[in-house]
């Protein structure tokens, strides 16, 4: 990707410093809800933060028995639980 020209730049802070209501909207549809057959992570990767987490080591070793992303199953089950309660399921 090609570095902006000094011009370029003034034009997107112009832009930038225009209020919401001054941009034409009418051409886009507005999203109401994530589509059912969307799927997280195709496009869009949340950031991870690092957390120390205290577990059983009975549940740590049939985590890890399971094979290597037992952490990334732990997210897995964690963001399935958050979408549960979020939908009252």
């Amino acid at each position: 990707m090609s570095k902006l020209t000094e011009e370029k730049r003034r034009q997107l802070k112009k832009l930038a410093a225009r209020p919401d209501r001054e941009i034409d909207l009418t051409d886009i549809p507005e999203i109401r809800s994530i589509p059912s057959d969307a799927v997280i992570g195709k496009f869009y990767r949340p950031k991870k933060t690092a957390v120390t987490i205290r577990l059983d080591a009975d549940i740590l070793a049939w985590l890890k028995a399971s094979g290597e992303g037992y952490q990334t199953r732990i997210n897995a089950f964690l963001r399935e639980m958050m979408q549960k309660r979020r939908t009252g399921t």
